[in-house]
């Protein structure tokens, strides 16, 4: 390894792809961190090649050497797999491939002994001692994986069901996975169960922790045995390589995230290995994995150096200023405090008058679009996006029009929705991703909604659109955001300038600071209703101001067509419902025949 070189680490399971780009300072010594970030999931077992080619694609293009360890590269037969996709991103590259309990071994222990043991939406345990590797559990989610999200959250499901097969009752713990997940009722969740995929089960794992922490002894019970599972499978590993007192090494987000499984696995493991020395890990394992592509047995040390342009930028966002009018919040009456709000809302009002004139370019792009066989999307991350999906899932019953034609994208996906998603925001190249899988072509226009003007999932997905010839919309809150690309991890341009419109709504700032689902969300879902309304009248959806392409697919829908048709025809209403009726309720084909 040279002074000079750069190297990726990647290292990809079932939640995410984390990787880090790095710069060898000195021979052997030490690596200064240029940038990193997270993408959608890598496994290789769960992942088709297509799939890993398109996430690869979205990594730093310039470098030396990369390492790049995924959950289910096992054989020598995956490692050359793996190679031969990496590759074809990287062809002048050294490549290094492997599993992730490769990069998480040298993330946590360099070189030296000891036990990793891991626990994410999977989990396995691995030890080395001298050139000798053993290893437990990491069979998957199907054979095993105990100790991990999944198994956590699927035997809490199972006991679910069980005690309504049981004693025809749900639990307490029943209610909080309903709140979790946004649904209503015990069917609903076995639907949902049933269509569901790993990752999504594992997500459930903070709910089960939550419930725990909360006193539930059921759940807490699904808590020790996951601790147990992974203590027993400890105990194997020293055992085999004939370790008394191992150094053990916690990585993954159950420990990260959870103190309660931490100290349940540290309390089962005291009993039977004393003199374990218990820590959690200082280095995460894209790091590992980077170490691994240098080939080196020095060891290395890792800077990172913060972006204090980006913070400064963030922080200089009006959506991030403090509102002089709502300073003594916490002083305020319920009285005051409703007048407060109310008398915010003319700044809605006033943002949005004045955006009049891009509000009307924006349904002239969108019609013009959609009349020619293209799409609409709409890109956001936290408030924005969870605003974007509800209007797009309005349109269809609104107006009769396919599930795809206008479609929300949210960062985080749909789990996204109804949790918070963290730092689902923070990646170009995951927004960029995101469109990739929605197959984005130049008839389509993609709107992008960011309060503060910089998300950078947001920008990434509207780089990606232009370069495929899409109209971009940008909408924002921030009137001082300047639209224009910031640097890739290439210092190469995203290509996010030159966007065919940028409507500005400037609420000013929020009465919570910060806080942009407030009078920023307020303007932002006008704005759609007014994009998508405004596109679909114009592509002659209505009739007066009575909907005539709606999907009667309700009592209440049906009553509404009714009543449309009776006033459309001048006729009653038990006329207008035979005519409905005669016509498999389909109101436009109805009038027709008028």
């Amino acid at each position: 390894m040279k002074p000079g070189e750069r190297i990726l680490g990647v290292e990809g399971g079932g939640t995410k792809t984390a990787w880090v780009l790095v710069v060898a300072e000195m021979p052997g010594s030490e690596f200064r961190i240029l940038d990193h970030g997270k993408l959608p999931p890598s496994n290789l077992r769960l992942t088709t090649p297509e799939r890993l080619r398109e996430i690869f694609a979205e990594l730093p293009k310039q470098i030396d050497r990369a390492g790049v360890f995924l959950a289910g590269c096992a054989t020598e037969e995956d490692r050359r797999s793996l190679k031969e996709i990496c590759l074809e991103i990287w062809p002048n590259a050294k490549i290094v491939t492997g599993s992730d309990r490769d990069s998480g071994l040298a993330a946590a222990l360099d070189h030296g002994d000891g036990i990793v043991v891991n626990a994410g939406s999977g989990s396995s345990v691995t030890g080395r001692r001298g050139d000798r590797i053993e290893r437990a559990g990491g069979w998957g989610h199907i054979l095993g994986d105990a100790g991990g999200g999944y198994f956590l959250s699927i035997q809490a499901l199972r006991l679910i069901l069980r005690e309504h097969d049981l004693n025809h009752s749900e639990m307490q713990f029943t209610t909080k996975i309903l709140r979790a997940l946004s649904l209503n009722n015990f069917d609903e969740l076995v639907r949902w169960v049933q269509t569901a995929d790993k990752m999504e089960i594992a997500m459930l794992a903070p709910v089960v922790f939550e419930a725990a922490t909360g006193g539930d002894g059921r759940m807490m019970e699904i808590v020790e045995e996951g601790a147990r599972v992974l203590c027993e499978y400890t105990e194997a590993v020293a055992s085999r390589l004939h370790l008394l007192a191992p150094k053990v090494t916690l990585i993954g987000g159950l420990f990260y995230r959870d103190s309660i499984y931490m100290h349940a696995y540290r309390r089962k493991l005291k009993k039977n290995l004393p003199d374990a020395r218990v820590t959690i890990a200082e280095r995460a394992p894209e790091l590992g994995a980077a170490w691994l592509a240098t080939e080196t047995d020095d060891h290395v040390a890792f800077h990172l150096e913060s972006s204090q342009s980006e913070i400064e930028n963030l922080a200089a966002a009006l959506t991030e200023q403090c509102n002089p009018r709502s300073e003594n919040l916490e002083k305020m009456g319920a009285r005051e405090l409703a007048e407060v709000f109310v008398e915010e809302e003319k700044f809605v009002q006033e943002a949005l008058r004045a955006a009049v004139g891009e509000l009307t370019k924006a349904i002239e792009v969108v019609a013009e679009a959609l009349r020619h066989g293209g799409r609409l999307f709409y890109i956001g991350a936290g408030s924005s996006g969870r605003i974007g999906v509800l209007d797009a899932s309005e349109i269809p019953p609104t107006f009769g029009v396919p599930p795809d034609l206008v479609q929300g994208v949210i960062a985080g996906g749909v789990t996204a929705l109804y949790r918070s998603a963290e730092g689902a925001e923070d990646q170009e190249s995951a927004g960029a991703l995101a469109l990739d899988e929605r197959k984005i072509k130049g008839l389509d226009v993609v709107i992008g909604i960011t309060a503060s003007g910089r998300t950078p999932f947001v920008l990434g997905a509207l780089a990606r659109a232009k370069s495929f010839g899409a109209k971009t919309i940008l909408l924002t809150c921030n009137p001082h955001c300047n639209h224009r690309p910031a640097a890739g991890p290439d210092n190469g341009p995203r290509g996010y300038s030159n966007l065919d419109l940028v409507i500005t709504l400037p609420v000013g700032p929020e009465i919570l600071t910060g806080s942009t689902r407030l009078k920023a969300g307020t303007a932002t879902k006008v704005a759609l209703n007014i994009i998508s309304t405004g596109a679909m009248v114009v592509l002659g959806k209505v009739r007066g101001n009575l909907m005539i392409d709606l999907h009667a697919s309700s009592t209440k829908l049906r009553d509404r067509a009714v009543r449309v048709l009776a006033e459309l025809a001048q006729c009653d209403y038990k006329s207008a419902r035979n005519l409905l009726e005669a016509n498999d309720w389909n109101l436009r084909a109805a009038l027709q025949k008028l």
